[in-house]
């Protein structure tokens, strides 16, 4: 399969970071994949305006000059949010930048941008090689289990691969294939050996089912595809849901990454619910690599 067709080999790493606790990890996990890339590096935080209070009719009620000079003090408290808002984005990029400068000896870009998140990663998307962004964002709640709704609607949106950081970074030293055979996870498999992103870290394909012959055809496929592009990759079969033994899988090899196929683009695939994309995030620690 033609290289040039499976990743995109041009672009910058971009990480979107906001005030979350999640904030720092993004940051140094993009920081590291721009290092394996040799990649470009910038950090963007998005500005979503503030809902405004609604203009309620008072003249019946109150004078009118009165009630412009109190709309005129929201539209002020308003624009004055937005100015702090613009402060506290800078503060964080510029805060993020020196880290992995000092840190990590990496150079970034940082950008604010007003608007969603989900619109604004769609809008620069042609210029992006790898997305990073954190499993929850500020205002999600940090139950066990729960995801940030931007997450999931950018990663149904978006066409490049996603690396969904964990709340802490660690290197990444050896990482999962969650494979079953289908055309998505072999693709998966062809991006992994496509890009050096993951080139000399240890390798291992776990699958969940039976040990049937054509599963078998699968994996020895799988094991030879990665075996050409230098890993030496452990496969592992075992009986259950996908959710429950890759997650179990993950943490009893102590793998430090995943690579999982991601949503499809189908509004019929869209609108599944509990898919294993999304069980697979919330039960795994470890930062989970999305692709497509």
């Amino acid at each position: 399969m033609n290289e040039s067709a499976l990743i995109h080999a041009d672009g910058c790493v971009l990480a979107a970071v906001d005030a979350s606790a999640y904030a720092t990890s993004v940051a140094d996990y993009a920081g590291w994949a721009a290092a394996r890339l040799s990649a470009p590096l910038e950090l963007l935080r998005t500005l979503e305006k503030g809902v405004s209070a609604p203009v309620v009719d008072l003249s019946g009620n109150i004078a009118l000059g009165t009630q412009e000079a109190l709309l005129a003090e929201l539209a002020e408290l308003d624009a004055r949010r937005m100015t702090l808002a613009q402060e506290q984005g800078r503060a964080l990029l510029d805060g993020l930048r020196r880290r992995l400068a000092e840190e990590q000896g990496v150079s970034a870009e940082v950008r604010q941008r007003h608007g969603g998140p989900v619109e604004a990663l769609l809008d620069l998307e042609p210029g992006v090689r790898l997305f990073v962004i954190g499993k929850r964002g500020e205002h999600a709640d940090f139950a066990r289990g729960h995801l940030g709704s931007n997450l999931e609607r950018v990663l149904r949106a978006v066409h490049r691969p996603v690396l969904v950081a964990a709340r802490e970074f660690s290197v990444p030293t050896r990482f999962v294939i969650a494979f079953d055979g289908s055309a998505t996870t072999r693709r998966c498999v062809e991006m992994v050996c496509a890009s050096p992103l993951l080139a000399g870290l240890a390798c291992h394909v776990v699958t969940a089912g039976d040990p049937t012959p054509a599963l078998q055809g699968h994996l020895d496929w799988a094991r030879d595809r990665l075996r050409v592009a230098g890993f030496a990759a452990d496969i592992h079969v075992e009986q259950g849901d996908a959710e429950t033994v890759i997650a179990r899988r993950v943490e009893s090899l102590h793998a430090d990454l995943l690579v999982a196929g991601a949503y499809g683009h189908s509004r019929i695939r869209s609108m599944i619910l509990g898919s294993t994309t999304t069980q697979l995030l919330r039960q795994c620690q470890v930062p989970v690599l999305l692709l497509r």
